[in-house]
């Protein structure tokens, strides 16, 4: 089976569903993954202004976390970070096709749509735009994945609110994502910050307790074609 994880930023893949990409991986499917921002920029006043070698290293460390996970590919597409509302829907829209008709995926993961970081939520909105089931379509699965310090800190102010649906068992793989996240020097965080070991642990046994699980994460389908 071929899987496309997209990513609004370097990180968002593993911090959202790095347990399910590597239990994907293990048991034999393809799995892609398009990370659609640069990151790093909007740390500065003017995006001109930022650093290459930051972005550089991003996209390193990004690789290196999908080899621990098992992906077979990580794609950049090199968005403004933060700035998504400046770039035409559209744009993003044609970005996720083209993915689409490249690497012709069965199942897409993406973004949650109600996030506090708009990035997130454009992405959502161009994924259910690309991902419309038109005949002929491959994409037979859609679903939408939290993000640590993004999808809890709007708390649930924003719609769609989160209410997941799926319930994946990553309790042989809690160690990869937290290992792949550690690769992210620049985006992880000590405790008590959600992106730190920790709390990712954490988040991942109290969603496995929810489910019955050892550790888990939570996905909110979105649609499925049977």
């Amino acid at each position: 089976m071929n899987v496309l994880v997209v990513a609004a930023h370097p990180d968002d893949e593993v911090l959202g569903c790095g347990g399910t990409i590597a239990r994907l991986a293990s048991e034999g499917n393809t799995v892609h993954v398009a990370i659609f921002g640069e990151g790093v920029t909007s740390r500065f006043s003017q995006r001109a202004h930022a650093d290459p070698t930051l972005t550089g290293k991003l996209k390193a460390e990004s690789r290196a976390a999908g080899n621990v996970l098992g992906v077979s590919e990580v794609a950049f597409l090199g968005l403004p970070d933060n700035r998504f509302d400046t770039v035409p829907l559209l744009v993003i829209v044609k970005h996720i096709e083209e993915l689409i008709d490249r690497l012709v995926p069965e199942v897409v993961y993406t973004q949650h749509g109600g996030d506090l970081n708009l990035d997130h939520s454009l992405l959502f909105r161009a994924t259910l735009t690309a991902t419309r089931s038109l005949a002929g379509s491959p994409v037979r699965e859609v679903l939408a994945y939290p993000v640590a310090s993004s999808t809890e800190w709007a708390f649930q102010k924003f719609e769609p609110v989160f209410r997941p649906t799926v319930f994946v068992d990553i309790s042989s793989y809690l160690e990869a994502k937290i290992g792949a996240m550690a690769l992210y020097e620049s985006e992880a965080r000590k405790f008590p910050h959600p992106r730190s070991p920790e709390a990712l642990r954490a988040i991942a046994l109290q969603w496995g307790s929810v489910a019955g699980l050892e550790a888990c994460e939570p996905f909110e389908l979105v649609r499925s074609i049977r």
